[in-house]
């Protein structure tokens, strides 16, 4: 199967399957995004959208938090992973709204990049889901369920395997392919035990005809 014909198969599984694909995190502006996508590295959503209920209580914009020491925003968040790490971050990430961007978050990639705890898959994720362009936002999900399917080759690092992914897929398309792509990976192509047997993809997956060739084993 060719590549392209493979991502418009894909696309309109998705499409016709998960119509609707959204964050998971719970956010109600711009800032409130940024910070539990912060907090949500090698952490679950359902865990952050736990903190992040008291956490907004008291910290419900970027002055606030910018106003705050380390210590306290590590006592709301001491339950996701990494909290002193992350406590550093936010509280950074805060104090640089307020002195260089107004209070406002940017919308450019670059600029977000500079904030303290935001690499480009978080920037991505915030330009996508905020501000609506077509920025492709590779997680551990993302970057395992396409490299299954087939849909990026031999990409060696998220950067290529986004490199890759906005290349075919088209651009008003890519901030919902990003949440397709790992709601698919959180739920049925997991990691360890992928669910083959739930999996709509199979036909063209190739993970599933690598491991499941036809006239082999059908126990999936």
């Amino acid at each position: 199967m060719r590549i392209k014909e493979r991502y418009a198969r894909v696309i309109t599984w998705f499409s016709e399957h998960m119509p609707v694909a959204e964050t998971e995190l719970a956010y109600a502006s711009p800032f409130e995004l940024l910070v539990a996508v912060i907090l949500s590295a090698q952490c679950t959503d359902k865990r952050v959208n736990l903190i992040t209920q008291d956490l907004f209580r008291r910290f419900p914009d970027p002055e606030s938090l910018a106003a705050a020491s380390e210590d306290e925003v590590f006592a709301y968040i001491r339950s996701c992973s990494y909290p002193n790490n992350k406590s550093r971050h936010l509280v950074g990430m805060a104090r640089m709204l307020m002195g260089e961007y107004g209070g406002e978050v940017p919308h450019d990639i670059s600029e977000l990049q500079k904030l303290p705890g935001v690499g480009r898959k978080t920037a991505n994720v915030i330009a996508s889901v905020v501000f609506d362009q077509p920025a492709m936002a590779v997680d551990t999900h993302v970057f395992r369920v396409s490299a299954r399917l087939g849909l990026t080759t031999r990409a060696k690092n998220p950067l290529e395997a986004e490199r890759q992914l906005v290349r075919h897929i088209p651009e008003a398309l890519v901030h919902k392919a990003h949440h397709w792509l790992i709601l698919h990976g959180r739920y049925v192509c997991q990691a360890r035990k992928p669910r083959c047997a739930e999996c709509g993809l199979q036909e063209f997956c190739t993970y599933f005809q690598k491991k499941f060739p036809p006239g082999g084993p059908q126990n999936v």
